[in-house]
């Protein structure tokens, strides 16, 4: 009776290990930043006009010339590092679908110059603590490290 105990206890605690041992993986990929507008979650693209710039939410990247040429980074160039994409005005991208939304660059510059703003953005998520929203995070709006 004895043994019967202890192999029915050691079964349950050989279970309990195998079910505590699971992980749960959030990518969180295709989610807005925390600092997207909250009343679009389902857009692809935002234009960004105080950096002119695009932010690409499915991968996560900027995209802005580097010399001549478009690239996709996780961070904005060096001289926007103290940009606040907070209260930055995000232009929501809702007509345009493709992997290139800088084809309308020119279009965008022109209709939404440095400093425009339209109506007041309540954003996605709330501010971090402190900090400007890009200092020490990623373009999800997470801390790097």
């Amino acid at each position: 009776m004895k043994a019967t105990k202890l192999i029915i206890i050691g079964i349950s605690l050989l279970f309990a290990g195998q079910i505590q041992a699971q992980i749960s993986v959030n990518l969180n990929i295709g989610t807005p930043p925390l600092w997207g507008p909250a009343e679009y979650t389902s857009v692809r693209y935002y234009y960004l006009p105080d950096v002119e710039a695009y932010y690409d939410i499915q991968s996560a990247r900027f995209i802005y010339i580097s010399g001549n040429t478009w690239v996709r980074r996780a961070y904005l160039p060096r001289q926007y590092r103290n940009y606040d994409l907070y209260n930055g005005y995000k232009v929501v991208m809702t007509d345009y679908r493709g992997n290139a939304p800088y084809t309308y660059y020119k279009e965008h510059k022109r209709k939404y110059a440095k400093g425009y703003h339209g109506e007041h953005q309540k954003t996605y998520g709330n501010r971090p603590e402190k900090g400007n929203g890009n200092q020490n995070r990623n373009a999800q709006g997470k801390r790097n490290g």
